[in-house]
C-alpha cells in the first residue's frame, strides 16, 4: 500500500475483534501478535486465518496491519521462527516488528515484501543506530521510550526522510529500559522478553526483619504499602502537536491486552487529535481534503538556518516569546502530570550543551541540535481531553518527552482509576417506534441513568435512558437491564453504529484493572 502523507495513528489489538474495532474507530494501522514470537502472550492473539481476514478488512478501509515478531529468540526457536515467517508472509499483512538482527535478516530473505519495523526492544536512542537499521533494510524505528523531544528531533534531522519514526503516545510504561527486564524471570520464572511478564514491578512490597518473621513493615509508611517499581502511564494527547512537530511519523497506543472499548476510545481520541492537528496547521480542510503536503517542523542540517544559535533561539520561540517546542504543561489538563514550575528552557537553543533526561550532555564541536519551526499550540475540544480519563488507567504522565516533567513511579498504589464502566455494546439500531437500539448488556442500565455512546470520528453521544422502554430478547417489557451478557433493547432516537460501546460513570472511581 502507498505510504501515508500524514501522521499515522497506530492502535493495538489482542484479537481479531480488537483489530476490526481499531480500524472502525479510525486507526491508520493496527499492530497485533500471532500465536507465537510476540511480546504479549496473555492476549489470545491472532491465528494465520485471523491475519488473513484482518488484513483484508483493514485494506478495504485504507488501513494496514503489522505483526509483532519481536521476542529475543533462543537457539531452539530459530527454525520455528523461520517456518512461521514463511506462513505469515502469505497472509496479506504489511509489516513485521522485529528486535533481533538475525530475525531481521531472516525476514528480508523469506518475506522481502514485508516492511521491517525495528521494535522498541532494540533500544534505538540515536541517529547512528537508526541509520544502521535503515541500511539493513528497516523502514521504521520504534524509538526507545526513554527519549525526550529534543532527541527525537535530532534523530529526525539526521536520518533519511523515508525512514519512519514511531513513538509511544499512550498507555502503560515499564520501569526497565524499553521493556528489557529480567525481574519477572527472577521472581516467577516467566520470561518478560518472551511475552510472559508477570509484572512484579506492580506488586506491593514490605520489609521483614530476619529475627521477626511474620512482621511486615511497608517500605513507605502508608496504609496501602509500597509499590517500588510501579510506573505511571503515558498520556500525550494534549501534547500531540509537539511530538508530530518533532518528527514522529507514527503515534503508537500501547495496550494489546486491553479491551475493545479501550481500543475504540483511545484510537478515536488520537485520530481526532491528529485530524485537528492537520486542520489547524493548514495541511487539510475540515473535510480532510489536502491543502498542502504534510511535513514535520524539524530543521535539518541541509536547511539554511540549521546550526545558527542566534537564529535557533529565535525560531524556538513564538512571537510572544513563549517556547515553541512544547506547550505550557502547567496549563494543559492532563491528569497525573507533575505541576511544578518549569525550568528555564533556553538550553534547547544552545549549540554545545543541553540538559538531557539524566545529566548535562557535552556535545562535540560542530554539533547543533535540530530546532523546530515555530507554530502555535493546537487546541483540542474539552470532550477530547477528557477521553483518557474514561478508560482504566494509572496516574498519567507525559513519559520522558519533557525532561522537566519526567515520568515517575506511583509508590502508594497499583490499582487503576476507572471512573467509567462499559454497560453494553450495540448490536443493531432500528428507526421503528421512534428509534430503538438493541444491545448486549455488560452491566446494569436503569431508567434515568446517564450513558454515553462512543462514536467513531465524533464526540460521544450523551443520553439519558428514559423510563418504561426496556425489552428483553423476547420482546417482553422489563424494569431494567440487569443481566450481563443478555440481549436487550431500549429507546434511542439517534442512530448509533454496530459495536459501539455504551459507558456510564461508576460509583467508585478506583477499581482493579480489567
Amino acid at each position: 500500500m502507498q505510504r501515508r502523507n500524514k501522521p499515522e495513528v497506530l492502535a493495538p489489538a489482542g484479537n481479531l475483534r480488537g483489530l476490526k474495532t481499531a480500524v472502525d474507530y479510525g486507526a491508520d494501522a493496527v499492530y497485533c501478535g500471532g500465536k507465537a514470537f510476540g511480546m504479549r502472550s496473555a492476549p489470545k492473539n491472532l491465528s494465520l486465518e485471523d491475519f488473513e481476514e484482518g488484513a483484508r478488512y483493514a485494506h478495504e478501509r485504507g488501513a494496514r496491519v503489522y505483526v509483532t515478531f519481536n521476542v529475543l529468540p533462543r537457539n531452539n526457536e530459530v527454525e520455528a521462527m523461520r517456518e512461521y515467517l514463511g506462513q505469515l508472509k502469505d497472509t496479506g499483512v504489511d509489516a513485521l516488528i522485529v528486535s533481533d538482527i538475525g530475525v531481521m535478516l531472516m525476514a528480508k530473505q523469506i518475506a522481502p515484501n514485508l516492511e521491517l519495523h525495528v521494535s522498541t526492544q532494540a533500544g534505538v536512542t540515536n541517529y547512528q543506530a537508526a541509520n544502521a537499521f535503515y541500511e539493513l533494510g528497516a523502514r521504521r524505528v520504534v524509538l526507545a521510550r526513554e527519549m525526550d523531544l529534543q532527541a527525537v528531533r535530532d534523530i529526525r534531522a539526521r536520518i533519511p526522510d523515508d525512514l519512519d519514526i514511531e513513538c509511544f503516545v499512550h498507555g502503560a510504561m515499564c520501569m526497565a529500559f524499553s521493556g528489557r527486564c529480567l525481574f519477572s524471570n527472577y521472581l516467577t520464572g516467566r520470561d518478560g522478553n518472551h511475552g510472559e511478564c508477570a509484572q512484579p514491578c506492580r506488586w506491593k512490597y514490605s520489609i521483614v526483619e530476619e529475627k521477626r518473621p511474620g512482621q511486615y513493615f511497608p517500605i513507605e509508611q502508608t496504609e496501602e504499602g509500597a509499590y517500588l517499581f510501579n510506573s505511571q502511564d503515558m498520556n500525550m494527547l494534549a501534547h500531540i502537536d509537539d511530538l508530530i512537530d518533532s518528527g514522529a511519523t507514527s503515534l503508537k497506543i500501547e495496550g494489546r491486552s486491553k479491551s475493545a472499548y479501550y481500543i475504540a476510545a483511545m484510537t478515536n481520541a488520537y485520530k481526532t487529535a491528529v485530524n485537528e492537528y492537520m486542520v489547524q496547521r493548514g495541511f487539510e480542510d475540515a473535510d480532510g481534503n489536502v491543502l498542502e503536503p504534510f511535513r514535520d517542523r524539524v530543521i535539518r542540517p541541509s536547511d539554511p538556518e540549521y546550526g545558527k544559535p542566534e537564529i535557533n533561539d529565535a525560531i524556538m520561540r513564538n512571537a510572544d516569546g513563549a517556547f515553541a517546542g512544547k506547550p505550557d504543561i502547567d496549563t494543559v489538563p492532563v491528569a497525573g502530570a507533575i505541576t511544578t514550575e518549569p525550568e528555564d528552557l533556553s538550553y534547547h537553543a544552545r549549540s554545545t550543551r543541553r540538559k538531557s533526561n539524566t545529566a548535562a550532555e557535552v556535545l562535540p564541536d560542530g554539533w547543533y541540535h535540530a530546532g523546530v519551526r515555530p507554530a502555535g499550540h493546537i487546541t483540542l475540544p474539552d470532550w477530547l481531553l477528557d477521553e483518557p480519563d474514561k478508560v482504566a488507567h494509572r496516574d498519567y504522565s507525559t513519559g520522558f518527552y519533557y525532561p522537566e516533567h519526567k515520568v515517575r513511579q506511583s509508590t502508594d498504589r497499583s490499582a487503576y482509576f476507572r471512573a467509567w464502566l462499559v454497560v453494553g455494546e450495540v448490536l443493531s439500531w432500528s428507526p421503528q417506534d421512534g428509534g430503538r437500539v438493541t444491545i448486549m448488556s455488560r452491566n446494569k442500565i436503569e431508567a434515568g441513568q446517564n450513558v454515553e455512546f462512543v462514536l467513531p470520528g465524533a464526540a460521544p453521544l450523551a443520553y439519558t435512558v428514559p423510563a418504561g422502554g426496556f425489552r428483553d430478547a423476547d420482546g417482553q417489557w422489563v424494569e431494567a437491564i440487569n443481566n450481563p451478557a443478555h440481549v436487550f433493547s431500549m429507546p434511542c432516537p439517534q442512530e448509533v453504529p454496530v459495536n459501539a460501546a455504551i459507558r456510564s460513570r461508576t460509583k467508585q472511581p478506583t477499581l482493579k484493572a480489567e
